[in-house]
This record gives C-alpha cells, sequence and structure tokens, in this order.
C-alpha cells in the first residue's frame, strides 16, 4: 500500500515541513536529487550547484535548500514529492525515507502533526485566554475508535451479542488529489501512475474513492465520509438510487465509469443476471455489485414475500434430510469457533457472532463475511447458498441449524448482531488478537485484527492514532515487496534501529504463539530453583524492554537474547510439555526471521 495514496495533502505537507532537515542529513544523496530532477522537482541551476558541493555540510544545506525551495514555491507538488521518493530504489538506497514511509504507513507520523506551527504558537501566546479555553473545551487530537470499558460492562450482560455498539470509525476527511503533470500537459486522470489502486469519483453531490480491485472483485469498492459502499449503495446514498445504473451515475473527471469500462481502464465484474424459472428468483453471479443490500441476491425473490422465504426454509430443510442417515457425534462442534470450508475457500466461523445469513460470523485472514458473502468467495459457484455449501466436518450449516448447534435469529430481530446500522462494528475482532481478551480495543483499517493498546507493538499512544491507523502486520505485509535478499551473516551484524518495527513483528508473533504466556513473564519469580539451573534468564517481557529502551545495538544481540529463552527452556525442562511448547516457539521466532529478513 502507498500511503501517498490515502493521505491528504495538507497532511503531506505538513510532514515534510517537519522532516525536511532529517531528510537533507542523508549520506550521498546524488541518487536522490536526481530523482527529484527526474520529476521537474528542482530547479536546475540549484541542482547543478548542489550536485557538485564536496563539503559533506555544504552539501547538506544545499539539499535542504532545495527542500524549502519546494514547499515554499512548489507546495501543491509536495504530494508527487513524496510519491518518486517512495520509489523502491529510492526506498532500498536510503534508510531514512524507509523509516518516513514506516511512519507514515503505521499513522505514527501523526504525533508531528499535532505539533503547533510557529505560527499557532504566536497566536497562542498572545492570547493566553483562547488557549486556556481550548484545554478547558477538551479540544484534543482525533482519537481512534475503542471499545470503552462501558461497552465492556455491557458484553458482560445477558444477550446474544458480543458487539459494542458505538460509533468505531471516524468520519473520513475529504479527500485531496494533486496533478503529477507539468503545466500544459493533458491526459485523463486514470492513466496517472498515482492512481493505479484508486480513483476520485463523484455521484451528484457526493465525493469518494473507487478502489479497483474492489470492484473488480464485486466488495464494497468505495469509501466516502468514513463507509465503504458497492457502486449501487454510493449510488443511492448520493440520491441517484432511482436511476438504478450506477455505471452512468458515478464518474471520474466528468467521466462516466460505462465509458472507463468499455475503454478497458476499468475493470468491472460480470452483471448478467439469470432467472431462475424453478425457484422463481433472480439471482447473480459471485462478483456481482447488484447484492449491496441486507438481502443478498440469492436470496432477493422477484415476489418479494415472506411466504417465499418460509418456502426456502422448508426446503432447505428438506435437504438437511439426508444428513440425518448415519449417527453424528454432536460433540464435534462443541467448540466456540468451527473450521468451515466452501470448495476450496477457507476460514473459522464463531458461533457467538452466527445470527443467520447477514450476522458477520465467518473469518479468513483478511476480513469477516457474512455467511452469504462468504459462500460468494468461491468462484465455481454461480447460484451458492450458504446453507448447503459451507461445510463444517462434512456437514452442511443447514444440518447444524437443525441440530440447534447454530441459531438463526427471527426476522426482524432487534439485537445488535442483526442490526447493520454501522456494518464496521463487526469488521473487526471482539477481543484482542494477542492476548484473546476484551476491554479498550483498537481497530486495524486494513485486517480484522483487534489490540490492546499494551499488547500491540509499538505500544499505542491516543496521541498517534488518526483516522485510519494499521497494525504491525499488516505495516510488514505492505512493505514486503521493498525487501531485499541478505545472508544470515549479513542480517546479525545489521543495526537494531534500522529494523525496529521487524523486531517488535517478531516478538507480537512470540506472544501471540505463547497463549498461556510460559515465556513472557520472569521466571525466576515463579519458578523454583530456576537459578540454581540456568545462569542467564531471559523471557519475552524482559527482550520487549530492552528493544524499546534501545539497548540492543545489532540484530545478533536481540536475536541472541530471543534464542535464549528457549535454550534455557529446553535445559530446565528437556522433553516435558513445557520443553515441547518452547520448540514450538522456537520454531516460528525462526521461520519467521528468515521469513521478514529474507535470508538466503
Amino acid at each position: 500500500m502507498d500511503p501517498v495514496q490515502f493521505l491528504t495533502l495538507e497532511e503531506l505537507t505538513r510532514f515534510f515541513h517537519r522532516k525536511k532537515t532529517e531528510i537533507s542529513c542523508m549520506e550521498e544523496p546524488h541518487t536522490f536529487l536526481n530523482q527529484l530532477r527526474d520529476h521537474d522537482l528542482v530547479p536546475e541551476d540549484l541542482y547543478k550547484k548542489v550536485i557538485k558541493m564536496k563539503c559533506k555540510s555544504k552539501r547538506q544545506e544545499g539539499v535542504y535548500q532545495i527542500l524549502d525551495w519546494l514547499e515554499k514555491e512548489r507546495g501543491e507538488r509536495v504530494k508527487l514529492f513524496w510519491t518518486c521518493v517512495f520509489k523502491n530504489h529510492i526506498l532500498q538506497k536510503y534508510s531514512v525515507l524507509r523509516s518516513l514511509r514506516n511512519s507514515l504507513l503505521d499513522g505514527s507520523f501523526r504525533f508531528y502533526m499535532q505539533l503547533p506551527d510557529t505560527e499557532v504558537l504566536g497566536r497562542n501566546e498572545k492570547d493566553p485566554i483562547h488557549s486556556k479555553e481550548n484545554k478547558a473545551n477538551g479540544q484534543t487530537g482525533g482519537r481512534k475508535r475503542k471499545k470503552s470499558s462501558e461497552e465492556t460492562n455491557k458484553r458482560e450482560e445477558p444477550g446474544p451479542s458480543p458487539f459494542s455498539n458505538s460509533n468505531r470509525k471516524k468520519p473520513a476527511k475529504k479527500p485531496t488529489f494533486t496533478n503529477p503533470l507539468k503545466k500544459g500537459e493533458k491526459a485523463d486522470i486514470w492513466m496517472w501512475g498515482l492512481y493505479k489502486t484508486q480513483l476520485p469519483v463523484t455521484c451528484g453531490d457526493k465525493e469518494g474513492i473507487l478502489f479497483r480491485d474492489k470492484l473488480a472483485k464485486g466488495y464494497k469498492s468505495i469509501q466516502s465520509q468514513g463507509r465503504w459502499f458497492s457502486a449501487s449503495e454510493f449510488e443511492k446514498f448520493a440520491g441517484k438510487g432511482s436511476s438504478k445504473n450506477w455505471k452512468q451515475s458515478i464518474s471520474c473527471q466528468n467521466t462516466p465509469l460505462q465509458k472507463l469500462i468499455e475503454e478497458g481502464h476499468l475493470q468491472s465484474p460480470s452483471a448478467k443476471r439469470r432467472y431462475d424459472q424453478k425457484n422463481r428468483k433472480i439471482q447473480l453471479p459471485v462478483s456481482s455489485l447488484e447484492a449491496p443490500g441486507p438481502q443478498s441476491a440469492s436470496s432477493v425473490e422477484t415476489a418479494g414475500s415472506s411466504e417465499g422465504h418460509e418456502e426456502e426454509r422448508k426446503a432447505n430443510r428438506e435437504e438437511g434430510e439426508e444428513e440425518d442417515g448415519e449417527p453424528v457425534d454432536l460433540s464435534t462442534f462443541k467448540d466456540f469457533a468451527l473450521k468451515v470450508s466452501c470448495g476450496s475457500v477457507g476460514g473459522i466461523l464463531y458461533k457467538s457472532r452466527f445470527a443467520g445469513s447477514h450476522s458477520k460470523s465467518i473469518r479468513t485472514e483478511e476480513r469477516w463475511f457474512t455467511p452469504e458473502e462468504f459462500v460468494k468467495q468461491e468462484s465455481t459457484l454461480t447460484d451458492g447458498r450458504w446453507e448447503k455449501d459451507i461445510l463444517c466436518h462434512g456437514k452442511t450449516l443447514n444440518f447444524l441449524v437443525k441440530k440447534e448447534i447454530l441459531h438463526v435469529h427471527p426476522d426482524p430481530c432487534p439485537c445488535l448482531l442483526c442490526r447493520s446500522d454501522d456494518p464496521l462494528d463487526q469488521d473487526n475482532d471482539d477481543v484482542c488478537f494477542i492476548c484473546n481478551s476484551a476491554g479498550n480495543l483498537v481497530c486495524c483499517d486494513e485486517c480484522p485484527r483487534a489490540f490492546h493498546h499494551h499488547c500491540h507493538l509499538p505500544v499505542l499512544q491516543e496521541r498517534t492514532l488518526g483516522g485510519d491507523w494499521m497494525c504491525t502486520f499488516c505495516v510488514l505485509k505492505a512493505n514486503q515487496g521493498l525487501w531485499i535478499q541478505m545472508t544470515n551473516e549479513g542480517v546479525l551484524n545489521s543495526p537494531v534501529s534500522g529494523n525496529i518495527m521487524r523486531c517488535e513483528y517478531l516478538l507480537l508473533c512470540l506472544y501471540k504463539a505463547d497463549s498461556l504466556c510460559v515465556f513472557t513473564e520472569d521466571p525466576t519469580a515463579t519458578v523454583p530453583r530456576y537459578t540454581r539451573v540456568i545462569p542467564n534468564p531471559m523471557w519475552l517481557d524482559l527482550v520487549k524492554t530492552k528493544l524499546q529502551d534501545k539497548q540492543y545495538k545489532t540484530l545478533r544481540e536481540f536475536v541472541g537474547d530471543v534464542r535464549l529463552i528457549f535454550q534455557n527452556c529446553r535445559i530446565f525442562n528437556e522433553d516435558n510439555e513445557f520443553g515441547k511448547m518452547g520448540a514450538r516457539l522456537s520454531e516460528i521466532f525462526e521461520r519467521e526471521f528468515h521469513t521478514i529478513f529474507k535470508i538466503q
């Protein structure tokens, strides 16, 4: 993911202003300056002057002068600046730019956004009363959507729903787009490299961002005012629902999406309808966008009557009769989470979240799905039905409903599982991804994970959380394309300072795997005779503290301490159950270590 694509010009400019000095201190800036020159981001005379400088301090002053000129004279092109310096060949050469990109990705850059400008400082000093009033009114930085302690108390009350009903999504800022072309040049916006993954779109008086890949796959693909819409939903949101033709209603730069699709600039899922004479219903293929509402396309009947629903449920029950032919051990389904599959697609169904076809109860690595959404992930099924096509231990979900292992809520149902006031409430996990407990949770906007502030690494601070936040797992995944292959010795000799996020990722993997907290806390405080056998105790919390306190200089020191934990475990526990747990965590660490550093 390119951070430039989801941040506004204002945010990028403010960050640029704060980081000019840091950027200007880079070693050997020739390639960096050449990149700016190639994109017309530096005046030719100033470029030639700086490129000839031999003195290091003078050269740094020259680079800063170029950046200062860019901010003051070409402020509208700051977004282009970040785009061109975040190219792979530039990032691989300059660690400072890699660090800045990570800061934009993980949201920590917002700390700098909250520092007041000189102008604001001066104004506040002259008007102390105004400053005090702001504090009294509680005007602080933006807060990330969380689950409060009040909501946690509600969770403990009787009821079928584990969800919070709070507004967990902060309204998104109005998208801002800048033109990366030279003055006088003309090109359609959908041809720009800057918009390879997303496009600014409008419908009526509503503006949004269209994500190309999501549209092609039939997902909700338009983000507007902090919410996700399918194309037809966005059309209704803009008050154009009566036209029922989103390809004409929604446009990019006054050009209807229909034209972009016809000319091959935009990929749209097939919307060919098929009429099933037997069931008297209109059915859509898996990738269609015409099923955005609370009722999916596979159950949209032409008559629209409640009698039709009852007939369908009766038919499903009749289909399930065949499964009663042989005895089934129902204890197989006693777990709170069940592995399910639909063709080649797999996931985990959580009983506490299941309420029927529209409850987001099936989790994959990428996101939460309703049963109706999950069955559509199997591309070979053109008219799949969740009741018979989703299997759990060889049995259909219809069978589990009949045996009262799963419970379908009546329609209408007022519970939070069935209400769709804010679909975002169910897009993330209800417990911390690391410790599996509830409480104040911060939710990742890129994946289903949620975290306690102290469980995540880096530890989350309110002042650094903004409208969009990505967890360390997603940031590492987004940066995979930038990794280069290294030798084991080269990795171990690398400085920790440039690999903090990878170290944090490795620790998160170990904390997650250590579900019983066997290796988390100091063993000398709880295990008798430990110091008699183990001369150099080590545990995960101590490694975490040393990493945060910058006590490690090289990765060799960090990796050595982690391996010491499992070495001590082998010596003290030998082949008992704790020894086996240590061996399993050691395998996880070595596998992830070799993967994220691409060790040859």
